[in-house]
């Protein structure tokens, strides 16, 4: 099975972009490049809690809604919302309405702000979890050794919606891994960003 998919412009992308032009843009320009804002980092865990058992698509098409609902991921804001506000995104017909997974972001954001307390920053947590080395061939996992680690410890602290395979995903989109696959044009320019990169600490 190839790897890759030549676009329009004659580009080589990695193959779930084919799906839909919808995930042009955000393979182009985010997914697998190095982020260490902490609303970004929250932001982007809860919405791959969000995804599970859906397609990224999904979640992609209403991500501005979800920003929107969710005062742009802002965890010091959101760990306010009440009963109240959790009724009305059980009614808000632009984001995913499961009560299970919209708790799970508030609870999610209580345990951020502890995080930040203790640790200085999500992102001084998340890019714990970078691996040391990559063995494995892009793509060819949903899950790693570090993923299974980070969903471990997460849980431990209070998180939800946090599985290893969750976690993996989101190590893969905000560059903790990169994997574009090895003949996708933006491999080397997710490389780039990442050697440019300074890890958190």
């Amino acid at each position: 099975m190839e790897k890759t998919k030549k676009g329009a412009d004659g580009k080589l992308r990695c193959q779930w972009c084919a799906v839909s032009d919808d995930y042009i843009a955000y393979h182009d320009n985010e997914w697998g490049y190095p982020v260490s804002n902490d609303q970004r980092l929250f932001e982007k865990i809860c919405l791959e809690g969000f995804q599970s058992g859906l397609s990224w698509r999904t979640i992609l098409t209403k991500r501005e809604n979800f920003r929107k609902a969710f005062k742009q991921f802002d965890f010091n804001k959101v760990a306010k919302f009440t009963d109240k506000d959790i009724e009305k995104l059980l009614q808000n017909e632009g984001i995913i309405r499961h009560r299970g997974k919209i708790e799970a972001t508030i609870n999610n954001a209580k345990q951020a702000k502890k995080m930040v307390e203790k640790e200085g920053s999500l992102a001084a947590f998340f890019w714990r979890y970078e691996p040391e080395s990559i063995t494995n061939k892009p793509q060819s996992i949903s899950t790693s050794d570090e993923s299974i680690a980070m969903s471990k410890e997460l849980k431990k602290r209070g998180w939800k919606f946090v599985g290893p395979t969750t976690a993996y995903a989101f190590m893969q989109a905000m560059g903790l891994v990169n994997d574009h696959s090895e003949d996708c044009s933006f491999r080397a320019k997710a490389a780039k960003a990442r050697n440019q990169f300074k890890k958190p600490v």
